[in-house]
């Protein structure tokens, strides 16, 4: 295969054959450093300190593994999305509430979430993330064996969805789908991000990935009726924030049906959105689950069309069980049935901690799962 063969910094081709979707769990030292800045006990350059120390690992780990990308393991963050939404300018918290997930035995969880509101205009105060940024650039140029930083963030539905109900905001005023004041938030939200790209292109990224909750629950039952006359208002929003992005910044998505401590949110294939999904979505990859009944079947590749690549989510990160790895190529060799072999990919289902909690595995059974992901790509693309 062609790609086998290129710069292991080439980004012509991302997402690469063996790729994450970037969470890592927390190191205890790491925790307890957090634990003790919320006590006081450390100031918050201790903490950052501790910080840089552990991302410096994980980037290393990653690259001995092989893995042509690294990320920063979602270290500093708190939530996956919240961070990065909670820095936009005009964007303040409304409200903690709960919402419901279940087990891998079916057991309900309340999650802890976050909405809030629009006191000004929302817009792009300072680059969100850019320290991170330059760290992991940092990080990744002291491994110095040419892996290629990815930046994770949430989508801009995932900001969207964190009004809804967009009720009485002192920036726009009460307005459900499809009315002005909607209209008015999500023009905001997509010229905020569109200078977020550029910003951060500016700043050297090449390689970045926008999280999607929001998409999988149009093939949830609850939310499949809904796809044809709402999810195109979810794809014109994400398409319009991408848009204008330089043609070397290359973007994937990650479609996900919720991840905290082992639990999920939603259920449903992809049969419902795949055709949209594939065809007017305006990314270059997409990282898709597939690694249990929930996640349907892999007979949607057949909407893919050429130049974009599907990330084939096969290695569960919810639980610590190694797959088996003649398991997972039959199953990509399934997938090949479907579309080219040379537009998959294999990665984990979802991040190992979307939230600093973490999910039910170890740090070493983690990296495992990661070493497998290699080992299978290199078995199967060269």
């Amino acid at each position: 295969m062609t790609s086998s063969t290129a710069a292991p910094s080439d980004t012509a081709v991302v997402p690469f054959h063996a790729d994450h979707v970037g969470s890592l769990l927390r190191p205890p030292a790491l925790r307890r450093a957090r634990e003790q800045r919320a006590a006081g006990e450390i100031t918050a350059e201790q903490l950052a300190e501790v910080e840089d120390t552990a991302i410096r690992d994980v980037v290393r780990r990653q690259a001995d593994l092989g893995l042509r990308v690294v990320t920063d393991g979602e270290l500093r963050r708190h939530y996956w999305h919240e961070d990065f939404i909670l820095s936009l300018g005009g964007i303040e918290v409304k409200e903690a509430f709960t919402r419901q997930f279940h087990t891998l035995d079916g057991e309900p969880v309340d999650v802890p979430l976050t909405r809030v509101k629009a006191t000004a205009p929302v817009h792009l105060e300072h680059t969100v993330f850019a320290d991170h940024l330059a760290f992991l650039q940092q990080a990744a140029a002291e491994v110095g064996e040419g892996q290629t930083p990815k930046l994770t963030m949430p989508s801009p539905n995932q900001v969207h969805n964190t009004f809804i109900p967009l009720d009485g905001t002192e920036a726009y005023g009460e307005g459900g789908p499809g009315t002005e004041a909607d209209a008015r938030l999500r023009a905001d939200i997509a010229a905020a991000y569109a200078e977020q790209l550029r910003r951060l292109h500016a700043q050297g990224l090449r390689y970045a990935q926008l999280d999607d909750v929001s998409l999988t629950f149009f093939g949830d039952p609850k939310g499949a009726g809904l796809a044809e006359s709402r999810l195109p208002a979810f794809i014109d929003l994400f398409n319009t924030a991408i848009a204008d992005r330089p043609t070397d910044l290359k973007v994937a998505t990650h479609l996900c049906r919720g991840n905290y401590r082992s639990s999920w949110a939603q259920t449903g294939g992809y049969e419902q959105i795949a055709d949209t999904l594939f065809n007017s979505l305006g990314v270059d990859g997409y990282f898709l689950e597939f690694d249990d009944e929930r996640s349907g079947s892999l007979d949607v590749l057949r909407f893919l069309p050429p130049g974009k690549r599907v990330v084939l989510g096969l290695v569960t990160t919810k639980v610590p069980a190694l797959e088996d790895e003649d398991a997972l190529v039959r199953r990509i060799e399934e997938a090949a049935t479907f579309a080219p072999l040379e537009q998959l990919a294999l990665s984990g289902q979802c991040g190992f901690s979307s939230t600093e909690e973490g999910n039910d595995l170890t740090e070493d059974e983690q990296w495992r799962k990661l070493e497998l992901i290699v080992r299978v790509a290199q078995r199967v693309w060269g």
